[in-house]
Protein backbone atom coordinates (compact mmCIF):
# COMPACT_ATOMS: atom_id res chain seq x y z
CA UNK A 1 0.00 0.00 0.00
CA UNK A 2 2.49 2.44 1.36
CA UNK A 3 4.44 1.56 -2.03
CA UNK A 4 1.60 2.44 -4.00
CA UNK A 5 0.83 5.89 -2.16
CA UNK A 6 4.85 6.38 -2.72
CA UNK A 7 4.22 5.68 -6.70
CA UNK A 8 0.73 8.57 -7.16
CA UNK A 9 3.17 10.95 -5.04
CA UNK A 10 5.85 10.65 -7.58
CA UNK A 11 3.63 11.07 -10.09
CA UNK A 12 1.86 13.90 -8.99
CA UNK A 13 5.30 15.42 -8.20
CA UNK A 14 6.61 15.43 -11.67
CA UNK A 15 2.95 16.81 -13.01
CA UNK A 16 3.55 19.94 -10.70
CA UNK A 17 7.39 20.32 -11.81
CA UNK A 18 8.52 22.17 -15.28
CA UNK A 19 9.89 21.03 -17.79
CA UNK A 20 13.78 21.25 -17.82
CA UNK A 21 14.47 22.92 -21.32
CA UNK A 22 11.50 25.37 -21.78
CA UNK A 23 10.70 25.40 -17.91
CA UNK A 24 7.07 26.32 -19.22
CA UNK A 25 5.05 23.20 -19.47
CA UNK A 26 4.97 20.13 -16.76
CA UNK A 27 7.34 17.80 -16.82
CA UNK A 28 5.94 14.49 -19.27
CA UNK A 29 9.10 12.14 -19.44
CA UNK A 30 12.52 12.06 -18.29
CA UNK A 31 11.41 15.63 -16.95
CA UNK A 32 10.63 17.02 -20.69
CA UNK A 33 7.16 18.14 -21.24
CA UNK A 34 5.26 16.61 -23.76
CA UNK A 35 6.52 19.26 -26.54
CA UNK A 36 9.86 19.17 -26.00
CA UNK A 37 9.84 15.29 -25.90
CA UNK A 38 8.78 15.33 -29.15
CA UNK A 39 10.20 17.80 -30.97
CA UNK A 40 13.64 16.02 -30.33
CA UNK A 41 15.47 15.04 -33.28
CA UNK A 42 15.17 11.26 -32.83
CA UNK A 43 16.50 8.17 -34.86
CA UNK A 44 16.15 5.40 -32.66
CA UNK A 45 18.40 3.26 -35.56
CA UNK A 46 21.59 1.79 -35.61
CA UNK A 47 24.25 3.89 -37.20
CA UNK A 48 27.47 1.86 -39.29
CA UNK A 49 30.46 3.86 -37.99
CA UNK A 50 33.80 1.86 -38.17
CA UNK A 51 31.89 -1.50 -39.63
CA UNK A 52 30.08 -1.35 -36.15
CA UNK A 53 26.61 -0.55 -35.60
CA UNK A 54 25.86 1.95 -32.54
CA UNK A 55 22.91 1.90 -31.17
CA UNK A 56 21.94 6.33 -31.51
CA UNK A 57 18.44 8.04 -29.76
CA UNK A 58 18.96 10.97 -32.03
CA UNK A 59 20.22 12.84 -34.75
CA UNK A 60 22.65 15.61 -33.71
CA UNK A 61 20.50 18.48 -34.29
CA UNK A 62 18.55 21.35 -32.85
CA UNK A 63 17.65 21.08 -29.87
CA UNK A 64 19.63 18.07 -28.91
CA UNK A 65 22.78 19.24 -29.75
CA UNK A 66 22.43 22.47 -27.91
CA UNK A 67 21.16 20.14 -25.04
CA UNK A 68 24.89 18.08 -24.54
CA UNK A 69 26.95 20.78 -25.84
CA UNK A 70 25.38 22.49 -22.71
CA UNK A 71 25.69 18.99 -20.26
CA UNK A 72 29.02 18.33 -21.81
CA UNK A 73 30.76 22.01 -21.15
CA UNK A 74 28.77 24.22 -19.46
CA UNK A 75 28.05 21.77 -16.31
CA UNK A 76 24.10 21.39 -16.92
CA UNK A 77 23.87 18.60 -14.74
CA UNK A 78 20.17 18.88 -14.75
CA UNK A 79 19.79 17.45 -18.46
CA UNK A 80 21.18 14.31 -16.82
CA UNK A 81 17.69 12.50 -16.09
CA UNK A 82 16.48 13.51 -19.29
CA UNK A 83 19.80 12.26 -21.60
CA UNK A 84 20.03 9.07 -19.85
CA UNK A 85 15.98 8.73 -20.50
CA UNK A 86 16.78 9.20 -24.52
CA UNK A 87 19.02 5.98 -24.12
CA UNK A 88 16.22 3.52 -22.10
CA UNK A 89 14.31 4.69 -24.82
CA UNK A 90 16.23 2.61 -26.94
CA UNK A 91 16.22 -1.69 -27.41
CA UNK A 92 19.55 -2.42 -26.55
CA UNK A 93 20.83 -6.05 -26.45
CA UNK A 94 21.40 -7.99 -22.99
CA UNK A 95 24.75 -6.94 -21.47
CA UNK A 96 26.89 -8.12 -18.22
CA UNK A 97 28.36 -4.27 -17.69
CA UNK A 98 28.27 -1.13 -19.36
CA UNK A 99 31.91 0.53 -20.40
CA UNK A 100 31.89 4.28 -20.03
CA UNK A 101 33.09 6.28 -22.81
CA UNK A 102 36.66 7.27 -21.11
CA UNK A 103 38.16 10.55 -20.87
CA UNK A 104 41.80 11.83 -20.19
CA UNK A 105 42.63 13.05 -16.54
CA UNK A 106 43.12 16.54 -17.94
CA UNK A 107 39.84 16.99 -19.51
CA UNK A 108 38.31 15.25 -16.01
CA UNK A 109 40.16 17.50 -14.25
CA UNK A 110 38.91 20.55 -16.48
CA UNK A 111 35.08 19.37 -16.53
CA UNK A 112 34.78 18.06 -13.00
CA UNK A 113 33.13 15.01 -14.48
CA UNK A 114 33.35 12.32 -17.12
CA UNK A 115 29.37 13.13 -19.17
CA UNK A 116 29.70 9.63 -20.57
CA UNK A 117 29.77 7.73 -16.69
CA UNK A 118 26.76 10.13 -15.92
CA UNK A 119 24.92 8.77 -18.69
CA UNK A 120 26.06 5.25 -17.89
CA UNK A 121 24.81 5.72 -14.43
CA UNK A 122 21.38 6.30 -15.53
CA UNK A 123 21.34 3.43 -17.81
CA UNK A 124 22.55 0.65 -15.32
CA UNK A 125 20.19 0.51 -13.10
CA UNK A 126 17.64 0.14 -16.23
CA UNK A 127 19.74 -2.59 -17.26
CA UNK A 128 20.51 -4.09 -14.76
CA UNK A 129 24.00 -4.52 -15.04
CA UNK A 130 27.16 -2.88 -12.99
CA UNK A 131 28.93 0.27 -14.77
CA UNK A 132 32.82 -1.54 -15.38
CA UNK A 133 36.08 0.99 -16.18
CA UNK A 134 39.16 -1.08 -17.50
CA UNK A 135 40.20 1.04 -19.65
CA UNK A 136 41.62 4.85 -19.25
CA UNK A 137 42.26 7.28 -21.74
CA UNK A 138 45.58 9.36 -22.18
CA UNK A 139 45.76 12.92 -23.09
CA UNK A 140 43.67 14.32 -25.67
CA UNK A 141 44.92 16.63 -27.85
CA UNK A 142 43.74 18.45 -31.19
CA UNK A 143 43.78 16.21 -34.14
CA UNK A 144 43.82 19.30 -36.87
CA UNK A 145 46.09 18.97 -39.81
CA UNK A 146 46.28 15.17 -39.49
CA UNK A 147 45.27 12.61 -42.21
CA UNK A 148 42.29 10.15 -41.63
CA UNK A 149 45.00 7.41 -40.97
CA UNK A 150 46.72 9.38 -38.53
CA UNK A 151 44.19 9.94 -36.58
CA UNK A 152 43.16 6.74 -36.55
CA UNK A 153 46.62 5.65 -35.18
CA UNK A 154 46.70 9.04 -33.13
CA UNK A 155 42.69 8.05 -31.18
CA UNK A 156 44.04 4.46 -30.06
CA UNK A 157 47.57 5.63 -28.81
CA UNK A 158 44.88 6.92 -26.26
CA UNK A 159 43.68 4.00 -25.19
CA UNK A 160 45.60 1.81 -22.23
CA UNK A 161 43.89 -0.76 -20.25
CA UNK A 162 44.12 -0.90 -16.35
CA UNK A 163 46.63 -2.96 -15.06
CA UNK A 164 44.90 -6.46 -14.48
CA UNK A 165 41.53 -5.70 -14.04
CA UNK A 166 40.16 -8.64 -11.74
CA UNK A 167 36.73 -8.67 -12.95
CA UNK A 168 36.06 -9.37 -16.51
CA UNK A 169 32.77 -9.15 -18.92
CA UNK A 170 32.19 -11.02 -22.21
CA UNK A 171 28.64 -8.95 -23.26
CA UNK A 172 29.40 -5.05 -22.82
CA UNK A 173 27.43 -2.06 -23.54
CA UNK A 174 29.92 1.30 -24.87
CA UNK A 175 28.15 4.18 -23.63
CA UNK A 176 28.90 7.93 -25.30
CA UNK A 177 27.41 10.95 -25.83
CA UNK A 178 27.89 11.69 -29.78
CA UNK A 179 29.51 9.27 -32.49
CA UNK A 180 30.95 11.22 -35.60
CA UNK A 181 33.35 8.97 -37.29
CA UNK A 182 32.90 6.09 -34.81
CA UNK A 183 37.28 6.35 -34.37
CA UNK A 184 36.81 6.42 -30.00
CA UNK A 185 34.25 3.41 -30.05
CA UNK A 186 36.36 1.26 -32.23
CA UNK A 187 39.86 1.92 -30.23
CA UNK A 188 37.78 1.38 -26.98
CA UNK A 189 36.58 -2.06 -29.02
CA UNK A 190 39.68 -2.97 -29.43
CA UNK A 191 40.64 -2.80 -26.06
CA UNK A 192 38.00 -4.49 -25.05
CA UNK A 193 38.76 -7.22 -27.56
CA UNK A 194 41.82 -7.62 -25.61
CA UNK A 195 40.02 -8.46 -22.43
CA UNK A 196 38.59 -11.59 -24.02
CA UNK A 197 35.26 -9.10 -24.36
CA UNK A 198 33.64 -11.13 -26.72
CA UNK A 199 29.99 -9.15 -27.30
CA UNK A 200 30.54 -5.22 -27.79
CA UNK A 201 27.72 -3.25 -28.46
CA UNK A 202 27.84 0.77 -28.33
CA UNK A 203 25.37 3.10 -27.65
CA UNK A 204 25.17 7.01 -27.91
CA UNK A 205 22.73 10.01 -27.78
CA UNK A 206 23.33 11.41 -31.12
CA UNK A 207 24.82 10.66 -34.56
CA UNK A 208 26.23 13.53 -36.28
CA UNK A 209 26.55 13.23 -40.21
Amino acid sequence: MLKIFSGFMRHGLKQMLPCVLCGIDAQHKHTLCKDCWNSLPWLKEPVLRQEMQVFSACHYAYPLDRIIQQFKYQQHLHYQTALAGLLRELKLPKIQAIVPMPISLEKLTERGYNQSLLLAKGLSAHLNAPIWQPVQRLQQHSQKGLSRLERLQDIQQQFVMNEKPRVRYRKVLIVDDVVTTGSSIHALKQCLEQLNCQQISAVCLAAAR
